[in-house]
């Protein structure tokens, strides 16, 4: 896999990411909805190191994932030029969705920490159940969330 995937460390995919210009608004900070494309991204490379292409399963089964509820929580800003990480980990595979905790860390400072659900839906908008091949891709890179 390539290295514009991350890595995953002890169960936790690991995205670096540089804080450019067009991150931030006009004070060098950046702008709080790109947390929410930094996540993406995270997701995005997490699902293609577990050996999914979104664009593929769009075509070989008819269906996309698509955030179902998101939680953020603002802790510290990133600022231009920042080396970022996020870090994301799948909590919870059901039937038609799959949960995730990101967090997005500079050195050893917590930014921000999404809660995610993504739902499986069909062409048509429709909630569908996660095929049995994605859910066997999926399985390794579950997390369950830790009680207390």
């Amino acid at each position: 896999m390539s290295a514009l995937s991350g890595h995953v460390e002890s169960g936790t995919h690991c995205l670096p990411i540089r804080v450019y210009y067009e991150d931030t608004d006009a004070a060098g900070i950046v702008y709080y909805a790109n947390y929410l494309k930094f996540a993406e991204r995270a997701r995005t490379e997490m699902l293609r190191l577990a050996g999914i292409n979104q664009s593929e399963m769009t075509t070989r089964y008819g269906m996309a994932f698509a955030v179902r509820d998101c939680t953020i929580d603002f802790r510290a800003p990133a600022r231009l030029d920042d080396l970022i990480e996020v870090r994301s980990r799948f909590t919870e595979l059901a039937g038609a969705t799959l949960s995730g905790v990101q967090a997005i860390w500079r050195d050893a400072e917590e930014l921000v920490r999404l809660d995610v659900r993504v739902a499986c839906l069909r062409e048509n908008g429709r909630p569908t159940r996660i095929p049995a091949p994605l859910r066997q891709a999926l399985q390794p890179f579950i997390q369950p969330r830790e009680q207390g």
